[in-house]
């Protein structure tokens, strides 16, 4: 997975960008339309020019640079594992600003049928699609490829189901039919293990438990199901851009095919998926409500895209701030 070559650049003479934008966005049926369409070339939207480019670093599968594994199991009966387990993610948060979480509390019959639920919608017939397609990121239930279209200066190969759970009531009938019924049980699972987050991540910063939780870092929550399809030159292009999450705390559901890479020294380094695990990320927000007493890690992170994946994000974030619509990362 080395991307070593560059792509040419574009003559742009002939090329509206911004016209090609919308004809897409028209569409309603996101990147998943054109694969549908049977497309064997990347359009021009989602390839990023090489005079615009970072030089991207070799990948590694180096196990040495692995993400730390913490498990959870026995934490709420036995204090020494607890108190073990609340330094390896203050160890982990302040190192990596990542680690992947085993025991977590969400049975893995749950984290299966949502990852179907997301896989069931996206490949729905593009009509049934098209009723939830908007670019109003202020509704509940939002489905499109791009939040940033428009704006950002390369397209990434992704459509997204964005729906936001918290904190004001939420109507399950809102929702696509293939989500109505796990979407709530979902959101309940990953409420907890927030939650529960917070309080390890407050008393590892010699704070009261509920610390965070009373700065309101668990107030809002959305849930972003992001669809990657199998890209066809996916040298050219990606799921999701170099990107920090503009969030507190990202609780990330990787299906079994992967693709997620993170920054570490300037390389970039592979996180294997690990089956009924899941991908915690310590979000910029976060960062900045105790960077007067501690520092944790901000690290930068892609998804690649060479195969058909899916990956679900619980996003937490402060209610009165859009912030969180800002920034769909993986």
């Amino acid at each position: 997975m080395v991307y070593e070559e560059e792509v040419p650049m574009m003559n742009t003479s002939d090329y509206d960008r911004q016209k090609e934008l919308k004809l897409f966005d028209d569409t309603k049926a996101g990147v998943k339309g054109l694969v549908d369409q049977g497309v064997t070339k990347v359009p021009r939207i989602f390839i990023t020019p090489s005079d615009g480019r970072v030089t991207k670093p070799v990948v590694s599968d180096n196990v040495h640079l692995g993400l730390p594994v913490i498990d959870l199991k026995g934490i709420d009966i036995d204090v020494k594992r607890r108190n073990l387990v609340v330094k390896e993610i203050q160890d982990a948060s302040e190192t990596w600003g990542f680690f992947q979480l085993l025991n977590h509390g969400i049975p893995l019959s749950i984290m299966d049928e949502m990852t179907e639920a997301v896989r069931g919608f996206v490949e729905e017939p593009n009509e049934v699609k098209a009723q939830y397609y908007t670019r109003a990121m202020n509704k509940k239930v939002v489905f499109n490829s791009n939040f940033d279209l428009y704006v950002a200066p390369n397209t990434c190969w992704r459509d997204t189901l964005f729906v936001t759970m918290a904190p004001d009531y939420f109507d399950p009938e809102e929702l696509p039919v293939t989500c109505r019924k796990i979407y709530p049980e979902y959101s309940k699972h990953v409420t907890g293990l927030g939650t529960k987050l917070l309080e390890l991540i407050s008393e590892g910063l010699g704070l009261d438990p509920n610390h965070l939780k009373d700065m309101g870092c668990a107030e809002g929550l959305s849930i972003a199901g992001h669809y990657y399809p199998a890209c066809p030159e996916p040298e050219l292009t990606v799921g999701a851009a170099t990107h920090s999450d503009n969030v507190f705390i990202t609780i990330l559901q990787q299906d079994q095919i992967g693709g997620l890479q993170f920054l570490l020294d300037n390389q970039w380094v592979n996180v294997p998926p690990i089956h009924g695990s899941l991908v915690i990320n310590i979000g910029d927000l976060l960062q900045a409500s105790i960077l007067v007493a501690h520092e944790l890690n901000m690290r930068n992170s892609r998804i690649e895209n060479r195969e058909q994946t899916i990956n679900i994000g619980g996003i937490y974030y402060r209610p009165e701030s859009d912030i969180h619509h800002s920034d769909l990362f993986l």
